[in-house]
C-alpha cells in the first residue's frame, strides 16, 4: 500500500479507500476523481505545492472545484509570493506523482494549509498516493495528521 494508507494504519483514524479507473489522458485528476466516483466536487480535495518567495515548500489543499489563491495561500505562510511549484520539486519532495500527490505519508514534512471551506464537511476525498486511489477521511484527522492550518484559500 502507500505511505498514505500507511500513516493512516499506524495513526488509528478512520478512513475508507475508494479506487476507480485513471484514464491517462485525462488533465485534471482531481475532477476526474470527483467524476469517476459520483462525488461533490467541493468534498473532493487536490493537493498542490507552491514555492514562497524565500525559496520554501509549501502544501495547499482546496477542493477541485476551486482554484487555489496564491496571494492567500503566501499570507497564511508569511510569505509574500507564492508560485506553484515545478513538477519535478513537487514530486521530489513529496515521494509521489503528480496526479497522485497525496497530502498524507509525504517523503518531506511541509508546512501545510487547507482550504477554510473543509471545516463544515463530515468528511472529504484527497488521494491515497496513486492516480486512481482515493482517500476519505474526516477534515480534522487530515488537519492534525498534516500539521495544517484551515484558512480561506480558494477562489471559485
Amino acid at each position: 500500500m502507500t505511505p498514505a494508507v500507511k500513516l493512516l494504519e499506524k495513526a488509528g483514524v478512520a478512513f475508507s479507500l475508494v479506487e476507480y479507473e485513471h484514464d491517462p489522458r485525462s488533465p485534471a485528476y482531481g475532477e476526474e476523481a470527483a467524476q469517476a466516483l459520483d462525488l461533490s466536487p467541493e468534498e473532493v480535495f487536490k493537493t498542490l505545492l507552491a514555492r514562497l518567495d524565500d525559496g520554501r515548500l509549501v502544501m495547499a489543499m482546496v477542493p477541485v472545484s476551486a482554484q487555489l489563491d496564491l496571494k492567500a495561500l503566501a499570507r497564511a505562510a508569511g510569505g509574500r509570493k507564492a508560485t506553484l511549484a515545478e513538477t519535478a520539486d513537487a514530486e521530489r519532495a513529496t515521494g509521489y506523482v503528480v496526479g497522485g500527490i497525496s497530502p498524507l505519508g509525504q517523503r518531506k514534512r511541509l508546512p501545510a494549509f487547507l482550504d477554510a471551506s473543509a471545516e463544515h464537511l463530515a468528511s472529504l476525498h484527497v488521494s491515497g498516493g496513486r492516480r486512481g486511489l482515493e482517500i476519505s477521511l474526516a477534515p480534522n484527522d487530515l488537519a492534525r495528521l498534516t500539521g495544517a492550518r484551515c484558512v480561506p484559500l480558494a477562489r471559485r
